[in-house]
């Protein structure tokens, strides 16, 4: 089993912790497991009762790469006929927000995987980087393209073309993780943040997120136009009436997801 799914995370019934489980070789990502991972979470969009889901792997390593015993002798005939990228281009379409909680290492394909992910949150001992080019490569699933509009052209080149790792700190200077926290505490501290995601009105949880990943891929203007679409859109839900409600009656809101 390369995937560990354990919903109710903690007794909390709207909390789902996907953990990938490849010890051995550092939880590379191979065809197998990728395939696994994207049926777990579209099993955890269906889950009516999942809200957020966080995704990890151990203290060792977050995912330290690709499989290279799978890849070395492949054509890219093989790479087309493989369709590997078909999992990795089916991530963006989870609606549910995804938190990366990573420890350890997290390279190549494991550090593509989780800037899929809606934030990434660092232990003190996380290291990431792009280290494709040392091995006579380069990324494939957003090494170049989710990294750059992360941090920047020049750092995005540095990392690409010298394959050199950075620390959890530098990932946070740079803009690459939303918040650095002991690696002892890593799941701990996620989980509180997975909480207060979850205590939220999930309709307009996802409709947020739309509008931030709209961000990256339209103009301003565009932007704005679905940003005020979405917001509107709030305004049809029953989660939306019990919020404001709630708010003026000053009392705690209980979202339904309606």
């Amino acid at each position: 089993m390369n995937i560990i799914v354990e919903k109710n995370w903690d007794n909390h019934p709207h909390i789902a912790l996907v953990k990938l489980n490849r010890p051995k070789v550092l939880n590379a990502l191979s065809t197998d497991l990728m395939n696994e991972l994207i049926d777990a979470l579209f099993k955890l969009e269906d889950d009516k009762e999942v809200r957020v889901i966080v995704l990890t792997g151990d203290d060792r390593a977050f995912a330290a790469g690709a499989d290279i015993a799978e890849m070395v002798e492949h054509t890219p005939v093989d790479k087309i006929m493989e369709n590997r990228f078909r999992a990795w281009s089916q991530l963006p379409l989870i609606g549910k927000p995804i938190i990366a909680a990573v420890s350890g290492f997290a390279l190549g394909g494991g550090c593509e995987l989780a800037m899929t992910c809606d934030m990434i949150i660092a232990g003190d001992n996380a290291k990431f980087g792009q280290p494709e080019i040392s091995i006579g490569a380069m990324p494939g699933a957003g090494g170049t393209q989710r990294l750059t509009r992360i941090i920047g052209k020049s750092k995005a080149m540095l990392m690409n073309l010298t394959g050199e790792m950075i620390d959890a700190k530098k990932a946070y200077d740079w803009g690459l993780v939303a918040k650095v926290v002991p690696a002892e505490t890593l799941l701990q501290e996620t989980f509180e943040i997975a909480k207060k995601i979850a205590a939220k009105a999930p309709v307009a949880v996802r409709l947020a997120k739309e509008s931030i990943n709209r961000a990256y891929e339209t103009t301003l203007k565009e932007g704005m136009e679905f940003e005020r679409r979405n917001f509107y859109l709030t305004f049809s839900s029953a989660d939306q009436k019990e919020g404001m409600r709630a708010f003026l009656e000053k009392r705690e809101a209980k979202y339904t997801g309606r």
